[in-house]
């Protein structure tokens, strides 16, 4: 059982903070983007209170935020800022906690650590997001792998766009995964179209049964 998720995904720009808002907003969960890379416009962690309606009290602070908007090794590198990884530690909180990392499972935090050695480390149990157009079903093969192959509890896979009902399966089935639902792309994209679709498309169930 679990009362924290990471979200990550199978590549960047791809939708994991919009379904972090939904799936905050729907469980009443607390929120945390542990590295911000890029401060000019909406934050992601802006971004999740505008489109979940979530008070700042349920906004917790990033442990990093670079001004580059580029992966965390570059970003810290053109900064001129040392990133730790074991310092990353998920706050502490008696409410549900939703987490979400930078871009891809693999990308690099630090010249030689990447986010997934990072979620190693917590055994927080991983939603993935992943796209549903040309090219998902190996990027999201790979990406589970990846995070199998250090032993990471994978929760279950979130497709985000158009329905395609034979990828999401064989995803399903070759990855030995659960489906947990499919998040449309949406326009417009408003707290309260957000909500809706979340409602129509996911069972918050399936996120409830294994919370502590």
């Amino acid at each position: 059982m679990t009362s924290r998720f990471v979200i990550t995904g199978t590549d960047t720009n791809i939708g994991k903070t919009v379904f972090s808002a939904a799936l905050a907003d729907a469980l009443g969960a607390c929120y945390w983007k542990p590295v911000q890379s890029g401060l000019e416009g909406e934050t992601d962690s802006e971004t999740v209170q505008r489109l979940g309606r979530i008070p700042s009290s349920r906004i917790y602070p990033e442990a990093w935020r670079l001004k580059t908007p580029a992966s965390p090794n570059l970003a810290a590198r053109i900064d001129n800022v040392r990133i730790v990884p074991e310092a990353l530690s998920p706050p502490s909180t008696q409410s549900l906690l939703v987490i979400e990392g930078a871009g891809g499972v693999l990308v690099p935090l630090t010249e030689s650590e990447v986010f997934a050695d990072v979620f190693a480390r917590w055994q927080i149990p991983v939603i993935l997001c992943a796209r549903t157009g040309l090219g998902t079903i190996n990027h999201t093969l790979l990406s589970l792998e990846a995070l199998r192959h250090r032993s990471m509890p994978v929760f279950g896979v979130v497709f985000i766009g158009d329905e395609q009902a034979d990828t999401q399966s064989i995803i399903a089935k070759l990855g030995n995964v659960d489906c947990l639902g499919r998040l449309p792309l949406l326009d417009p994209l408003t707290p309260d179209t957000l909500a809706q679709a979340f409602k129509d498309h996911f069972d918050i169930s399936c996120f409830q049964k294994g919370i502590l």
